[in-house]
């Protein structure tokens, strides 16, 4: 029986032997593989993320949110369209405009007699001896720009005349009204009558006169002032010509139009009646007070 036991006991131990002798796993090589297992797919080299692990997108006006075709749309959208021709400056366009008083329009009011003198007014124009003048009141007289426009006026008896506004009528003349010369007043009605209602249209009359301009008193190559005058249509511009262009004159409320700091003053001058119709005078000398006539003339309407 001892015998036996003590060959138990030895075999046990040399199996337990064998046992530890025989090849295992290793314990770095179990944490590494842990480590592989909890990893994100996507920092797997090669790996093509998936779905769930693809990172958002860039969130919209961050800089990677701009494709190549987005940042060319981008920029398209905030430049600046393309730079058109230049179009000429005001003072190159016609400008067609007759103020309050505008063709092919009958306007109502009364009219009142004044005596006239030599026929010169407000505008300037000097002695006439044509009295078939009239005043404008001051709201249709406009800071002069009726000065000059001839009007067809009609009374009520059916009498009418052709007159050409010279002067202009202070308030309490009304819109409407017209101030006539005593002598254009007695071709509609007796002067005793004082006051009649009329109509009255501005007309274009056929005369061959041409136009003349003229420089105010103390003109010069510094500051000057230049009137139309004898225009057959309303004159709505003028303009001189200076080294930058043609350059639009400002109107006075005594009908010329000044270059204050002399710009253009003696030079070609542009003139543009309320049609539109422009006339070009070049050669007009810088003689201050002297009419000097031209050799063109507006069309009739």
């Amino acid at each position: 029986m001892l015998g036996t036991a003590v060959m138990l006991t030895a075999a046990g131990v040399l199996f337990c032997l064998v046992t530890a002798m025989l090849p295992g796993p290793k314990a770095g090589a179990g944490a590494g593989a842990g480590a592989d297992v909890a990893a994100p797919a996507a920092t797997r080299t090669g790996a093509t993320p998936s779905a769930a692990t693809s990172p958002a997108p860039p969130a919209a006006g961050s800089p990677a949110a701009a494709t190549p075709s987005a940042t060319a749309a981008a920029t398209t959208a905030a430049a600046p369209p393309p730079t058109a021709k230049k179009t000429p400056p005001a003072a190159s366009t016609p400008a067609p405009s007759a103020g309050r008083i505008r063709p092919d329009t009958t306007y109502k009011g009364v009219a009142t007699a004044y005596a006239a003198a030599d026929g010169n007014g407000a505008c300037l124009f000097g002695p006439s001896d044509d009295l078939m003048i009239a005043a404008m009141n001051t709201t249709d007289y406009e800071s002069s720009r009726a000065c000059g426009a001839y009007v067809r006026v009609r009374a009520a008896n059916g009498a009418s005349i052709t007159v050409r506004i010279t002067n202009e009528c202070p308030l309490p003349c009304a819109p409407g009204q017209l101030d006539l010369s005593e002598q254009a007043f007695a071709k509609l009605a007796e002067l005793k009558v004082g006051r009649i209602p009329i109509t009255w249209s501005l007309v274009s009359p056929r005369t061959s006169d041409a136009l003349s301009l003229r420089y105010k008193t103390g003109s010069s190559a510094h500051w000057c002032g230049i009137q139309v005058i004898d225009h057959r249509n309303p004159v709505a511009r003028l303009e001189v010509r200076t080294s930058k262009g043609w350059r639009k004159l400002p109107r006075t409320d005594y009908n010329y139009f000044l270059s204050a700091d002399g710009g253009g003053c003696g030079g070609a001058i542009r003139i543009t009646d309320i049609y539109g119709e422009q006339l070009t005078v070049d050669g007009t000398a810088l003689l201050p007070n002297v009419a000097q006539p031209t050799r063109v003339q507006f069309a009739a309407h």
